[in-house]
């Protein structure tokens, strides 16, 4: 469940009636959006006017591109403190973006809302892409940036503006700069910017604002002097306003005296201003402006709760008439602010005036948000009245819905204000202070609160705290929960499964949440043990009770790591069936079809095993479009391992490895076990180019030995290992016996039979084979071939023999040439799959070795020939591509591109891209 959108926060202030109009500033904010700045930067402390500028900018016509008959749309975000959260920062950037074309941002909304949220410029760059999409060029205000003391918000907004779509011109308003780098965009003449010395009154603005706004008719000398005392400062020209009308009611104004009595800083003359304006106000009113001055925001009903008054909403509408420092939320006139300044003053001469009466003020405040259903504000009042009793229960209630929106910092910043004796008493609030540690990647700082909790379960009752009974009936299975994502951190399977299994045991059968949980915690616990029928056992629960509960997302994005499960139990049909029925919920769910980006991907996969190439381009197709769309956390790594199985497959291996090491660079870690180490990968296409060595280093690294104990996690690296037992490399003190490899693929055959782990036996037999045909013996090996033929025919697998090379289609075809045998048809498809040699013409041989010959007496001009991959980078070059395009079109890094290029240069002894092409058509290399 997601956090509410609060509407106010998104509206547009709409100009005041009555303004002075600054042509000047104006002018100066459309010079930058016409020529084309990213961002408008209004920075000045408070009272300067920046809202109102802004306000009246977008409520003129001057912004207007040439030609365009409607004005651009405005998006509008008031931030506050909350929003130094960058999941709330992000989701009310989208909620203001949606304002400008509905839709915008609803994958990305869901996806802040997953169990393992995306990289934030993950986030931002699918962000930035929908933006893209907009058709009309728009104008995005954030309004009190000052507010954010947040160096991931920072960093998020940086890299929004580095990448800015140009359809969007951003407006900031501050008080002090932001943490941007602003020096590179005034440097590249992307920023335009209003400070304190440009938004001062002048004198015609300042004698405009008196005179005719202000109702007064003071002298020329006389405004003279009040904007030389006020510096221009706006908020100070109108309390002297404001004082200046009540002086004008007395029976002898002396105005010229009045304006003389006050000088020296801002805050001194507003500390002055302000007890005026209040002296003249009838009590009523003063003691509402004191006792409201706690409020970040006002509405009749919330003001008659603080005051015990009985006309909040008619007081509100006074003070706007009387343009009282208060800003309208809503084009109802239901919500309303006071000016920030303004309310800073107030505070001040209600502590002064009333101290013992703050605290019970913000006690009716929580009192009344907590009953209107808005907890955050509840909290933060309560917390402001030191109430901490109060806080607590509050905050212990908010938690399951902020755990399941994964607002784990908003909760964690509240319940870190209270005192640990007031947790400590609460067992329930002190085990779900350890979860949101956990969630966190905080383990060691959440175990003390899990103990905490546990004595006191075992303790006396005295003294306990419990908000809610249901919950607290729930407290030994969410404990015993706790433990087991702890051990599991830790890398205590064992523990993780005991723990898990307990909580079911202690769970009231009705908590359908603990035993949903428990149960994908098992799930991720037998998977990394290798018990995959346990954990498919388990990851059903967990879909079928989120499919119950509405949470279709949850249910969506694990049903790709089941069919995982089921792939590697051997049985691919019933995966594609998982995939299947996964992708065909979501379609039913327009919020969470971005989540399938990975069940396109594993079902592109599944298809290209069994031969099927046609349906795997399709749906490879639809999982690239969808994934670069909506940025799954881990989608761009295994993106880039998918690609270089396939460049794998095609023989392509220079680039399998740039995208094996692309996929390094992406890979985030996440509860799903990583059972194909990138290192491993590589390490076998080592071995497929003839890189011996470059294998065997690796097998060294890693400490391997044909004698380690064997688990699931390591099964890969193992049998990785008996690939290179079993390569020619005699000359090496590894290598030992090809002995040495058949013990070590019994064993690690016997073990993935135990456990049904079908997939890996089939691998297993096909490796075996291989082994023993090296050895020259051709009958055990054909034994092995149709142990592994008979698993495999069943469930279609193809790629897992053709990618052997030849040394597997000639084990099939002697195994094709027993007709009697069942098997002798899927031999037969088999050997069709495999790349077929083509006899050439003796006239075409003859033809072939004349270019052959010309050819190596033209590179033998070379020092060193260049690899496929150079001469594919080679031929990119002799193009108009640039060379960050090159690099995406090859899927490398720029980096990797540049090592390409130089080694090419080096090659061809030249040194720029010209004279490489030039170099090349001499030698006829393209």
């Amino acid at each position: 469940m997601s956090a509410p959108i609060l509407a106010t926060k998104l509206y547009i202030p709409p100009p005041r009636a009555k303004i002075v109009i600054r042509p000047r500033l104006i002018e100066r904010m459309n010079e930058g959006l016409s020529s084309g700045c990213k961002l408008t930067l209004i920075s000045a402390s408070a009272g300067f006017g920046k809202t109102t500028l802004v306000s009246e900018w977008i409520a003129s016509p001057w912004h207007r591109p040439l030609g365009q008959v409607c004005e651009r749309p405005v998006a509008w975000l008031s931030l506050d403190e909350g929003d130094n959260d960058p999941v709330r920062f992000i989701s009310y950037l989208v909620a203001a973006l949606q304002t400008i074309k509905a839709g915008i941002g609803e994958g990305l909304l869901a996806a802040l809302q997953s169990p393992q949220p995306p990289p934030i410029e993950s986030i931002l760059t699918t962000l930035i892409n929908e933006i893209t999409t907009v058709p009309d060029n728009f104008i995005f205000v954030l309004d009190d940036y000052h507010i954010i003391d947040s160096k991931p918000v920072d960093n998020a907004l940086a890299f929004l503006i580095e990448h800015l779509p140009p359809q969007i011109h951003l407006v900031i308003t501050t008080r002090e700069d932001p943490d941007l780098p602003l020096a590179r965009l005034r440097a590249c003449g992307q920023l335009t910017e209003l400070r304190a010395a440009d938004l001062r009154f002048t004198p015609t603005e300042a004698a405009e604002f008196l005179n005719q706004m202000m109702g007064l008719n003071l002298s020329a000398e006389d405004i003279t002097a009040l904007e030389t005392h006020t510096e221009g400062w706006i908020a100070g020209l109108q309390l002297a306003a404001l004082a200046l009308q009540g002086s004008l009611t007395q029976e002898h104004p002396d105005t010229s005296r009045f304006i003389r009595s006050f000088t020296g800083s801002h805050r001194f003359v507003l500390d002055y201003l302000v007890e005026e304006v209040l002296q003249r106000e009838p009590e009523h009113i003063r003691s509402f402006l004191l006792q409201t001055s706690i409020l970040e925001k006002l509405t009749g009903p919330l003001c008659d709760a603080v005051t015990g008054q009985k006309d909040g909403r008619g007081i509100l509408e006074t003070l706007e008439r009387g343009n009282l420092f208060i800003v309208p939320l809503d084009e109802q006139r239901q919500w309303y602010r006071y000016h920030h300044l303004f309310t800073e003053v107030l505070l001040v001469h209600a502590l002064e005036e009333q101290p013992g009466q703050t605290p019970l003020l913000h006690k009716r405040a929580s009192a009344w948000y907590e009953q209107n259903n808005l907890p955050a504000e509840a909290i933060r009042h309560a917390l402001t009245a030191r109430d901490f009793e109060r806080a607590a229960g509050l905050i212990e209630k908010t938690y399951p819905a902020m755990d399941t929106s994964f607002q784990h910092t908003a909760w964690l910043g509240w319940v870190r204000k209270l005192p640990d004796e007031v947790v400590r008493v609460r067992p329930v609030l002190s085990v779900d202070y350890a979860r949101a540690l956990m969630d966190i990647g905080e383990f060691e700082a959440g175990k003390p609160w899990l103990q905490s909790a546990e004595q006191r379960l075992e303790g006396s009752a005295d003294g306990m705290v419990v908000t809610d009974d249901e919950q607290f009936r729930t407290l030994p299975g969410m404990i015993a929960l706790a433990r087991s994502s702890l051990a599991q951190f830790q890398g205590d399977i064992e523990g993780a499964v005991k723990y898990a299994e307990l909580a079911l045991e202690l769970s009231p059968e009705e908590d359908h949440i603990n035993h949903a949980m428990a149960a994908v915690t098992l799930g991720t616990a037998y998977w990394d043990r290798g018990d995959l029928d346990g954990a498919q056992r388990a990851l059903s629960v967990w879909i079928d009770y989120c499919q119950k509960v509405g949470n279709i997302i949850f249910a969506v994005a694990t049903g790709a790591y089941l069919a995982e499960i089921i792939v590697a139990q051997g049985r691919l049909r019933e995966a594609e069936r998982t995939y299947k029925q996964s992708i065909q919920l979501a379609s039913m769910h327009d919020q969470v079809r971005h989540v399938t980006s990975n069940l396109y991907l594993g079902l592109g996969l599944l298809c290209h095993e069994q031969g099927d190439q046609q349906s795997a381009a399709q749906h490879l197709r639809k999982s690239g479009e969808l994934g670069e769309q909506t940025a799954l956390n881990d989608w761009p790594y295994r993106w880039r391992l998918a690609q270089a199985r396939l460049k794998e497959a095609e023989g392509d291996l220079e680039t399998a490895l740039d995208l094996l090491d692309e996929a390094r660079r992406l890979y985030v870690k996440t509860s799903v076990p990583d059972f194909h180490p990138i290192d491993a990968l590589k390490a076998r296409v080592y071995l497929r180019q003839g890189q011996l060595s470059e294998a065997l280093a690796w097998a060294r690294e890693r400490g391997l030995s044909v004698d380690d104990s064997l688990s699931y996690l390591g099964e890969f690296e193992h049998i990785t290992l008996a690939r290179i037992l079993i390569a020619p490399h005699q000359n090496d003190p590894l290598a030992g016996s090809i002995y040495q490899a058949f013990a070590l693929l019994e064993r690690l055959l016997q073990a993935a039979e135990a456990v049904g782990r079908m997939g890996s036996v089939i691998e297993i037999l096909v490796v075996q084979a291989l082994a023993f045909q090296a050895q020259g013996n051709v009958s055990q090996a054909l034994v092995s071939m149709e142990r592994a033929l008979a698993l495999a025919e069943p469930e279609g697998y193809v790629r897992i023999f053709v990618d052997e090379g030849e040394p597997m289609r000639l084990l099939i075809e002697r195994q094709s040439r027993n007709r009697d045998n069942p098997l002798s048809g899927y031999a037969e498809r088999l050997l069709a799959a495999f790349p077929q040699p083509r006899e050439a013409n003796p006239k075409s041989k003859i033809q072939n070795l004349k270019h052959l010959y010309l050819a190596q007496v033209q590179v033998s001009e070379i020092i060193e020939p260049l690899s496929e991959r150079e001469l594919e980078v080679l031929r990119l070059l002799r193009t108009e591509l640039s060379g960050p395009e090159i690099a995406s079109k090859l899927i490398v890094s720029l980096n990797t591109l540049r090592t390409h290029t130089k080694n090419i240069f080096n090659k061809l002894g030249v040194n720029n891209r010209r004279a490489a092409v030039r170099r090349a058509e001499e030698l006829e290399l393209f």
